[in-house]
């Protein structure tokens, strides 16, 4: 391996092991504020112990990722300084905006809420906890907004003398098609692992016995949020195909593994090939349903996929020689496992719901063990959708603008590369053993018994100052 290899798969690394714990913070900061605002609404003390169960949760979960955010910033100027400096005026208007208003917005009222608990008015905290869902929201969006100049470059002028992108609309880099669609399909996806993980640790700490009316009511959330969810993510991935197979062809042929040109393209549900995907022994099929994800039509010329060798032609003519696909069966199977896994995580927690309807508690050990894993179904697929986008735009780091070999550091050396790696990968795995350990500790001490609930009047009658959490 090179530097070039070596700084795609930390770059890879890095990004990945980050988005784990960015549509779970997201997510189950607005699962928290729906079960506050039903304790607020109705008083009734399940609903504040559920609140305070997975706030701790959402805590442990931010605070990783904050870390691991911070680390990623790192390995992005050191190894890819000529890719930053091509997008830098591009990116630095979302980006600061994401620092100051979003992240700050999260932050500071996530903190409120943390210190808040019998100090503020109890409407005044509950909002504190909203604006921080909101805020984790915002963020994401000014992030993707970012993402998605890679994806479709707009908003733009290229200036030769300096070899930079230079940002004319600021408008049209926020609000393209591109980066509305991936917002909706990103946060609905959010919203699908954080419902299977509440449904998940619900069904875990019900089946020890302890807080069982608190936690089927939060099962019942996250079952609610699933199915809502689900039902979001395929209209916005709908979408959003669509819109890709408009922009960037070749990745929607590289997850079909179309080489050819047709009518009527077919999708394949599993398949069995060659390494590189160009020939397939034995697969199932489901007729013309490529053509409708693509086109929005089943038959007929309108139905049409260009396949890759098509594709690849037509982009020697316009960017010269070069291999312009990506590496299909990556693709490929990143696309399956994105839409698979999600599919098996909201089939999971429709199944807990089945299990325990009329007000029964299942038992079979089985069960308590597909729960633990059932938490990191639905995650993995949101990653191997990460995964699907940007492998599936190579050879591209900017969609023809920059290729990915123009983008990494010309001084960077193999060894230098390699020792950041290492150090990243270490800390990454130092850091995921700290929040699986945390996580399950906090999962098997479980909602609070008794919880006090204060006036703030009361509580602001020359108490100290306390950390909650």
């Amino acid at each position: 391996m090179n530097a070039l290899d070596l700084a795609r798969w930390q770059f890879g690394i890095t990004t990945v092991y980050h988005f784990l714990f960015v549509p779970l913070t997201i997510g189950t900061s607005f699962l928290v504020a729906i079960m506050q605002t039903a304790w607020y609404r109705t008083g009734d003390e399940k609903w504040l112990k559920a609140t305070k169960f997975f706030g701790k949760l959402l805590l442990i979960n931010f605070a990783m990722g904050v870390v691991t955010g911070i680390v990623q910033e790192f390995q992005f100027g050191m190894a890819w300084s000529d890719y930053s400096r091509f997008v830098g005026d591009i990116f630095g208007a979302p980006l600061a905006v994401e620092g100051l208003a979003s992240f700050f917005l999260e932050s500071t009222f996530l903190g409120l809420w943390i210190f808040g608990w019998d100090r503020l008015p109890k409407g005044l905290h509950l909002a504190t906890i909203w604006l921080a869902a909101f805020g984790t929201m915002l963020s994401a969006y000014f992030i993707l907004a970012a993402n998605s100049f890679m994806q479709h470059p707009t908003g733009y002028t290229y200036n030769a003398q300096s070899g930079r992108a230079e940002l004319t609309d600021f408008g049209a880099v926020l609000f393209q098609n591109t980066t509305v669609a991936t917002f909706f399909h990103v946060i609905a996806s959010a919203f699908l692992v954080s419902g299977v993980m509440v449904v998940a640790v619900s069904l875990l700490v019900m089946m020890t016995g302890r807080s069982v009316e608190a936690m089927r009511k939060t099962l019942t959330v996250g079952v609610v949020a699933t199915v809502l969810a689900g039902l979001a993510v395929m209209y916005t991935g709908d979408v959003q195909a669509k819109i890709m197979v408009q922009q960037q062809p070749m990745k929607m042929a590289a997850a079909e593994a179309l080489y050819t040109t047709q009518e009527n393209a077919p999708f394949s549900l599993i398949t069995i090939g060659n390494l590189d995907g160009s020939e397939a022994y034995w697969s199932i099929d489901i007729p013309g349903m490529l053509s409708f994800l693509a086109t929005g039509h089943w038959t007929g010329p309108e139905s049409t996929v260009q396949g890759i060798n098509d594709l690849q032609a037509a982009s020697e003519t316009k960017f010269g020689p070069g291999n312009y696909a990506p590496y299909t069966p990556l693709v490929f199977w990143a696309f399956r496992a994105m839409i698979g896994l999600g599919v098996l995580g909201a089939l999971w927690a429709l199944y807990v719901w089945w299990r325990t309807r009329k007000g029964r508690l299942p038992g079979a050990r089985w069960l308590r063990w597909t729960a633990i894993v059932a938490t990191l179904v639905p995650l993995l697929g949101i990653s191997a959708g990460w995964v699907f986008t940007e492998m599936g735009r190579q050879p591209w780091i900017v969609f023809g603008l920059m290729r990915t070999a123009d983008g990494v550091s010309p001084t960077l050396s193999t060894a230098q590369v390699l020792i950041s790696l290492i150090v990243f990968t270490l800390l990454y795995g130092g850091l995921a053993v700290i929040e699986v350990g945390l996580l399950v500790r906090a999962v098997k001490i479980g909602p609070p018994e008794t919880v006090e609930v204060l006036d703030h009047e009361d509580a602001n009658s020359g108490r100290p100052l306390t950390f909650s959490y």
